[in-house]
Formats: C-alpha cells, sequence, structure tokens
C-alpha cells in the first residue's frame, strides 16, 4: 500500500493546488479590474490554466510514472538475453556404489559392473528386501573437517563430497575460486529424504529424554542444509537453496541453477542431488510400499528395466554434481568444457502419488515442452538415458512416452543406468546426468544390464543391448520422474563454437 500511497497523495495535493490556482485565475478575471477585454482574458485564462496543470502534472503520481517507465526501460535494457548466455557443464563430481570419480563410475558403466549387492551396513535379515546399491567404501578425508563428519548425516557427506570432486574436476582450484566473484556463484544440490539417520537417531534418543538429542538434529537433518553447509566452506553467496522433488530432485535442481545462469543471476553453480537412504527405517518405508524387489538371491540380476522378470525397483545411495557455467566465464579461465546444457522442463501428472498417468500425459508433455525450451528438433535426440527403474507400470508408460515423442527413430539408443546403480532416489538425476555427458565425451554408452526377456510392447530396436555401443550422441535427453507424479526432462549436447556475432555474454 504504501508504494501506492505515496504517488496517489501526491496526486492529490496537485489536484487541489491546480483548482485553487483556477479560482485565483477566476477571480482576476472577473472580480479585479485592468483586464484587457473578453478575448485577451480567455486566452490569458488559458494560458495560466495551462501552467497550472503542467505544475500540477509535475508534481502528481503521473509524472512519477513516467519516470519509472523510464526507469523500468533502462533496468530492462541491463538484463541479459536469456538466449545469449549459454550453459556449459565444466564440472562432474559423484559418489556412487560404481565409484567416486566420472571416468571410474562410466568405466564401471561401460563394462557392464553391477553395483548392487547384499546390504552389509545393518542386520536386514527380517526383512523381504536385503539387497541395495550400497557403498561399500568411502571417506570424507581432505573434503570435510573431521569435526563435521562425526555428526552429519551421509546424505550431506555425500553431497559435500562430490560437490567438491566436481570442482577439483573442474578445475576451479582454492586459488582460482579465490579469483571468482562469489557473490554470483550459487549451490542448488537437493535431497528426496534429508537427513533421515540423523532424524531417526533423534526420535531414539527422545525415548531416553529430550537432554540425550543430538542439538544438529533439525539442521542437518533438513534438506536445504547440505548446500548451505557447502556454500558457507566456499564463500559462495550467489543462489543457495535445496529443491526436493523425490525422485526428479536432481533433475530439478540441475535446471533451475542453469536458469539463473541463462537468466544472469549467477556466472557458476553446483547442482545435483544427494540421498542416504539405507538404513532400517529407509528399507522398511519402500518395502511397506511394495516397491521393491525381492530378487535377494541373485542381486546383481534385481535391477531389469523393460523386462518381463523386473519384481521392483532396487534402492541406492550417492550424490552426482555438476559445475554448470556461463560460456564466456568458463571461456576466459580455460576451462574444459565437458558438454553444453541445452534446457530441459517440468510438469505433474496431477493423477496419482505413486502411480504414472496411465496414458503418460505429463511424460509426453514434459519432453516435448524440454525440447520446445532447449530450441532442439525431435529429429536431433539420438541418445535417452531412461529414469526405468524397473517396475512394472513405470518403465512402459516412459517407454510409451519416448515412442510417442521420437516416433520410433531408428538412430534413437536408449539405456537405463539404474541396471547397474539402482535407484539413488533425489541423487539419481545427478548421476545420471553425469552418464549422458561422459556418453557425449567417449562416444560410448552403456548396456542395459538383465534385458534378458523384453516386454513384447517393447522395440528391442531402439534400447541398448548387454554391451556398449558406439553412439555419436548428438543431443541427449536424461528423464527423471518422481513420486507426487514430478516429472523432469534435461538436454545436453557437445558444445559447439558459434559465430563470434551470435555469441555473447
Amino acid at each position: 500500500m504504501a508504494a501506492v500511497a505515496g504517488p496517489l497523495c501526491t496526486w492529490l495535493v496537485a489536484a487541489c493546488l491546480s483548482a485553487a490556482c483556477d479560482a485565483e485565475e477566476y477571480k482576476q478575471k472577473h472580480c479585479c479590474p485592468g483586464g484587457s477585454g473578453a478575448g485577451g482574458g480567455v486566452m490569458l485564462g488559458l494560458r495560466r490554466r495551462l501552467g497550472a496543470r503542467r505544475r500540477g502534472l509535475a508534481r502528481s503520481g503521473m509524472a512519477m510514472a513516467v519516470a519509472l517507465q523510464a526507469e523500468r526501460s533502462v533496468i530492462e535494457k541491463k538484463k541479459p538475453d536469456i538466449k545469449q548466455r549459454r550453459v556449459v557443464v565444466t564440472g562432474m563430481g559423484v559418489v556412487t556404489p560404481l565409484g567416486h570419480d566420472p571416468d571410474v563410475f562410466y568405466n564401471n558403466l561401460l563394462d557392464g559392473v553391477s553395483g548392487i549387492s547384499e546390504i552389509e551396513r545393518f542386520d536386514c535379515s527380517n526383512f523381504p528386501t536385503r539387497i541395495a546399491g550400497e557403498i561399500k567404501s568411502f571417506s570424507t578425508d581432505g573434503w570435510v573437517v573431521p569435526k563435521l563428519a562425526k555428526r552429519m548425516d551421509k546424505f550431506m557427506l555425500y553431497l559435500i563430497t562430490a560437490g567438491k570432486k566436481a570442482l577439483e574436476n573442474g578445475g576451479l582450484t582454492e586459488e582460482l575460486r579465490n579469483e571468482l566473484d562469489k557473490t554470483r556463484c550459487g549451490v542448488l544440490i537437493g535431497s528426496a529424504m534429508g537427513g533421515m539417520k540423523v532424524f531417526n537417531d533423534a526420535i531414539e534418543a527422545l525415548r531416553v529424554s529430550y537432554k540425550k538429542m543430538n542439538p544438529f538434529c533439525v539442521p542437518f537433518a533438513t534438506t536445504n542444509m547440505g548446500s548451505a553447509i557447502l556454500a558457507m566452506d566456499l564463500g559462495w553467496m550467489g543462489p543457495n537453496y535445496s529443491i526436493s522433488t523425490a525422485c526428479a530432485t536432481s533433475n530439478f535442481c540441475i535446471l533451475n541453477a542453469a536458469n539463473h545462469i541463462r537468466r544472469g543471476e549467477a556466472d557458476v553453480m553446483l547442482c545435483g542431488g544427494s540421498d542416504a537412504p539405507l538404513i532400517p527405517i529407509g528399507l522398511g518405508g519402500f518395502v511397506a510400499c511394495r516397491a521393491l524387489s525381492q530378487r535377494n538371491s541373485d542381486p546383481t540380476k534385481a535391477s531389469r528395466p523393460w523386462d518381463m522378470g523386473r519384481d521392483g525397483f532396487v534402492m541406492g545411495e550417492g550424490a552426482g554434481v555438476l559445475v554448470l557455467e556461463e560460456l564466456e566465464h568458463a571461456k576466459e579461465r580455460g576451462a574444459t568444457i565437458y558438454a553444453e546444457f541445452l534446457g530441459g522442463s517440468f510438469t505433474c501428472d496431477a493423477y496419482h502419488m505413486t502411480e504414472p498417468h496411465p496414458e503418460g500425459r505429463g511424460i509426453t508433455l514434459c519432453i516435448e515442452k524440454a525440447l520446445a525450451d532447449a530450441g532442439v528438433a525431435r529429429e536431433e535426440i539420438n541418445y535417452v538415458n531412461a529414469h526405468a527403474t524397473s517396475t512394472q507400470a513405470g518403465d512402459l508408460k516412459e517407454y510409451e512416452a519416448i515412442v510417442r515423442c521420437f516416433r520410433q527413430n531408428p538412430q534413437l539408443r536408449v539405456n537405463s543406468t539404474k541396471s547397474m546403480t539402482g535407484h539413488l532416489i533425489g541423487a539419481a538425476g545427478g548421476i545420471e546426468a553425469v552418464a549422458s555427458i561422459q556418453a557425449i565425451r567417449t562416444g560410448w554408452v552403456h548396456p542395459n544390464l538383465n534385458l534378458e526377456n523384453p516386454e513384447d510392447t517393447v522395440d528391442v530396436g531402439i534400447l541398448v543391448g548387454s554391451q556398449k555401443e558406439r553412439c555419436e550422441v548428438k543431443v541427449a535427453l536424461s528423464n527423471s520422474f518422481g513420486f507426487g507424479g514430478h516429472n523432469s526432462s534435461i538436454l545436453f549436447a557437445p558444445f559447439k563454437e558459434l559465430p563470434s556475432s551470435s555469441s555473447s555474454k
């Protein structure tokens, strides 16, 4: 109201002054001697009236509106052209069941190595599911200070470690980071589940007394705190928050981070996702949903997207983080550019908490909107890293949407990273973005493990087989979908230099 009241009051005062001037003019014309005749009086009155009204306008909100309009046009001229601010990937960091280095991780995928095994972290002998993509060996040495490492939830430890590894992978050393404008560097790394173990431990302590509770249990359980702590460590003052959209979390974070750069709000963004749900309450919760595979006797065969023998997904854990950077900023510091981020989209099924829409409307719309945002024709897509988790309905609805969008393009290759890693929940899209970028870099797409008896309605001609395949990726699409009907699609392509006339900051 204050913003409205100021100009309004000014206008009223000006109107009163104008009325007073008109009254004085009337007195001089009709009551005072010395007038210059009827015609002269009218002209004199007209001049005075116009002058008074000009003075009134000068004081009024109308004049302020003109001034604001001029100021607004100046601000708008300063806004960068979103289409001209290109976003590139200059760093990657992972913590996964298949390794904690992007190259080790991807080489294991290419070799068809499975990261799924029996759970060793806790006794799960009474659970119907006893397998997962569990990280067996992990160290925070050199990445997280010991004092915090003892207190933080693993989702935060995975996040910070993967984030710092992404910086190292991108050549952003501490010396170079000190030269950056830290107000234009941000962190947007989300989590679907947050600090589950920290929160669970707090509940157990509360059974004894609130005095036994960890004083860090609330901040270290919240999903935003991983991004916050990492930003504090780096001193980065740009956009900083987290997004939680179940299994679509990473893609939501990556696209939003890219948009901060496209809009000119940041030059560098760390983005992706992290989750550490492998504790009794996490396993038990998904068992209660009847969502998990029970192929305990043969863990490496449990995750089998599009195969008729699939019986649910396999839980995983870890983190996947990208360094996204504005193109000219990356070039000025001599960064290695791994790929270009082209765009993406979000939609909602608005149908069911866990089941996809029976006609796949939300997925189809999401892919089509992503293509439009990126300015890419459907014929240019020749690689899809699918969400495909190994569930009965989800795999087929995504496949149908892919065929509907790309019309059985014979050049299209489709695979599922989850066949080897399991489903990393909120971190899934992060490591799958890394897999998509690595496919662009290496010219190889990884196999679909356990696709031994494909569904009858699936055309195996577009699915990658049991061995890695050569593929010169033109544009890669990475899908992630989450409980709640959250859909997300993002696109990457090989970086290509444009003529200088069409590329600018």
